[in-house]
C-alpha cells in the first residue's frame, strides 16, 4: 500500500495562474480552515462553527467534487502558502451554482481572490456549463461585494433569510468575454 502525503482526488483539475495554484483539498488544509473559522470574518459564511463542523466542511467539499465534478479549490501561492478556498459550489436548496471565495487573513488586498476566482470560473465554464454563475453575499460583507463587482457581477436581488440577509450577484457568462 502506498502512503501518500496528500492523495489526489481522481480527475480533479489543478489550475495554475501567474501567481497561484488551485488544487485539491487536503487534510493539511484543516488548521488554516480552523483559523479562518475562529476569525471574525467567518460570520459571513455561517461561522464561527464548532470544530467538528469545520472538519465536516472539508469532507463535504471532497464529496462535492466527487458528486458534481467541481467545488472549492484550495488555493496556494506559488511559494506554497495556503491562502484560501475558491471555486464553484451548488448545495441542496440553493437557487443556482455559486462562485464563492474564502480568503484567509494576511492574503487580502493583493488581487489573489480575483485571480483565483477568474481561473475557477473559466474552468467551470470550460468543463461543466456555460450558464452564468451567482454569488450569494452577506449584506454586511462589503469586501466580497467589491470583489463581485470587480469580477463584473451585477446585483440582482436581496433575500431575507433566517440566518441573515444576502445579495445575489450574477456573473457574466463566458460569452461576455471581450
Amino acid at each position: 500500500m502506498t502512503n501518500l502525503a496528500h492523495p489526489q482526488l481522481i480527475g480533479l483539475p489543478v489550475l495554475e495562474t501567474e501567481r497561484l495554484i488551485l488544487r485539491e483539498p487536503r487534510e493539511a488544509d484543516f488548521p488554516a480552515m480552523l483559523a479562518f473559522n475562529d476569525s471574525p470574518r467567518s460570520i459571513f459564511v455561517g461561522g464561527p462553527l464548532e470544530r467538528r463542523w469545520v472538519w465536516r466542511g472539508l469532507l463535504a467539499n471532497i464529496g462535492h467534487w466527487a458528486l458534481r465534478d467541481y467545488g472549492f479549490y484550495s488555493v496556494d501561492t506559488k511559494a506554497g502558502e495556503f491562502i484560501g478556498r475558491i471555486g464553484v459550489i451548488f448545495h441542496d436548496e440553493w437557487p443556482e451554482p455559486e462562485l464563492a471565495w474564502h480568503l484567509y487573513d494576511g492574503f487580502e488586498g493583493l488581487g489573489y481572490a480575483a485571480e483565483a476566482a477568474l481561473a475557477a470560473k473559466a474552468d467551470y465554464h470550460a468543463r461543466i456549463s456555460t450558464a452564468p454563475l451567482i454569488s450569494m453575499i452577506d449584506v454586511a460583507n462589503s469586501r466580497s461585494e467589491a470583489l463581485a463587482l470587480r469580477l463584473g457581477a451585477v446585483r440582482e436581488v436581496t433575500h431575507a433569510d433566517p440566518d441573515g440577509d444576502y445579495h445575489i450577484y450574477r456573473h457574466p457568462g463566458p460569452e461576455a468575454r471581450a
